[in-house]
C-alpha cells in the first residue's frame, strides 16, 4: 500500500513541478511528508518565500489532521480522548459524551449511508473488522491467508443498521445500542480530514492524506492549476490520466489497495454491503468534486455498485464527476470527466 501512495506522491511532485514556468520561481515549491497519521503517508506541496514559512503552515495542518487521526481511530486509546474506539468499547452499555468534531461526522456519515442507498455505511464495522483480521494476518504471513468464514459474515451482518446509532446533537453523546456493533469510519475518515483542513489552510497549497488529494486553489506562483495524475491499476509507476484542479478534491480506490491473496487469488479492502465480499467489477473508481469527504465516500461507492447506478449517482450529483476502470481495463467516465484533463 505505501508503495502504491508514494507512486502517487511522486507523480504529484514530477506534474507540479515541471509545470511552473520559469519567472514564477520568485518562491521555491517545498514539501513536507508525514508517516504517522491515518496509518498513511501524508503529504503538502506549496510555495513559500522560505523553508521556513513553509514548516509553519505544515505544521499547524499536521497537528489539526492529529486531531482527527485520533478521534476518528478505531484501534488505539488516547489519553482525555473519547473517540469511535471508546464508542464501540461502549456498544449497548452507555452513551459516550464526545467532541462535537465526531458528532458532525457522524451526521455526515449518515448522510452518505442514505445518499448511497447504504452502499457507504460506517455501522458495518462488525463485518469489515472479520475481513481486517484475515487481511493482515495474510499480508503478514503471505501464503497463509485465510477468508473470513460465511457464517461468521453472515452473523455480523446482522449487526450493521444505522438506526442502532443513536446521535444526540444537543448533549454531544453517541450510543451504539445494539451490544454486537461496530463503527469502522475507514472509508470516509481520511478524506473528511482532508477536506476540513483544506478548508482551513491557506490558498495555493495541495495535501494528500493517503491519496485523498485536495487542492486549496492555484498555485500561488502562476496561478495555474496542480496537475495530478490518476494512476494505472495495472502500473505503479503510471498514470492513466492526468487531471487539472484548483479548487477540486481527487480521490481513487482501487482494488490493488489493502489486498491479500488467498489460493492465488486477489482481495482487496472494499467491502460489498450485499454479497459482504470485495466488490468486483472494477480496477478503480476515482472521483474529482469540490469536496474530499465527497469523493471518498463516493468512490467506496460506486465501487460497490454497478456502472449504471454509479453514473446516474454521479450525474445527479452538482460538481462532481467520476471515472471507472473496468476488470478488461476499459474505461468510462460521466459525461464533465475530461473537462479536468484540459488545462484551462
Amino acid at each position: 500500500m505505501l508503495r502504491k501512495i508514494v507512486s502517487l506522491i511522486l507523480a504529484m511532485v514530477l506534474l507540479t513541478g515541471c509545470s511552473a514556468p520559469a519567472e514564477s520561481q520568485q518562491k521555491k515549491q517545498y514539501t513536507a511528508t508525514f508517516l504517522t497519521l491515518f496509518d498513511t503517508v501524508t503529504t503538502i506541496i506549496g510555495y513559500a518565500e522560505s523553508e521556513e514559512a513553509f514548516e509553519n503552515v505544515t505544521n499547524n495542518i499536521r497537528d489539526e489532521l492529529e486531531v482527527y487521526h485520533q478521534l476518528f481511530d478505531i484501534y488505539n486509546d488516547y489519553e482525555g480522548v473519547a473517540n469511535i474506539k471508546t464508542i464501540n468499547d461502549q456498544a449497548g452499555i452507555a452513551p459516550v459524551s464526545v467532541d462535537p468534531i465526531i458528532i458532525d461526522f457522524l451526521l455526515d456519515c449518515k448522510e452518505y449511508y442514505e445518499l448511497t442507498g447504504g452502499m457507504v455505511n460506517v455501522a458495518m464495522g462488525s463485518v469489515l473488522y472479520l475481513w481486517h483480521e484475515e487481511r493482515d494476518a495474510g499480508i503478514n504471513n503471505p501464503g497463509s491467508g485465510k477468508l473470513p468464514k460465511a457464517e461468521a459474515l453472515e452473523e455480523a451482518a446482522k449487526h450493521c443498521s444505522f438506526d442502532t446509532i443513536i446521535i444526540d446533537e444537543e448533549a454531544s453523546t453517541v450510543y451504539i445500542e445494539d451490544p454486537d456493533q461496530r463503527l469502522d469510519v475507514g472509508a470516509i475518515a481520511k478524506g473528511w480530514a482532508s477536506q476540513k483542513v483544506a478548508e482551513n489552510a491557506p490558498a495555493g497549497l495541495l495535501i494528500s492524506v493517503g491519496g485523498n488529494v485536495c487542492a486549496t486553489g492555484v498555485k500561488k506562483t502562476d496561478s495555474a492549476p496542480w496537475v495530478i495524475g490518476i494512476q494505472d491499476p495495472d502500473d505503479a509507476n503510471g498514470n492513466l490520466h492526468t487531471v487539472y484542479v484548483s479548487n477540486q478534491s481527487v480521490v481513487t480506490s482501487g482494488d490493488y489497495q489493502r489486498s491479500y491473496r488467498v489460493e492465488g487469488k486477489s482481495y482487496h479492502h472494499i467491502i460489498d454491503p450485499a454479497t459482504l465480499m470485495p466488490s468486483e467489477g472494477f480496477l478503480s473508481v476515482s472521483i474529482v468534486c469540490q469536496s474530499s469527504a465527497d469523493g471518498d465516500a463516493l468512490s467506496t461507492a460506486l465501487f460497490c455498485m454497478t456502472l449504471e447506478q454509479g453514473m446516474a449517482l454521479i450525474e445527479s450529483l452538482p460538481d462532481t464527476e467520476a471515472m471507472w476502470v473496468l476488470e478488461d481495463g476499459t474505461k468510462k467516465t460521466s459525461s464533465g470527466f475530461e473537462s479536468y484533463t484540459v488545462k484551462e
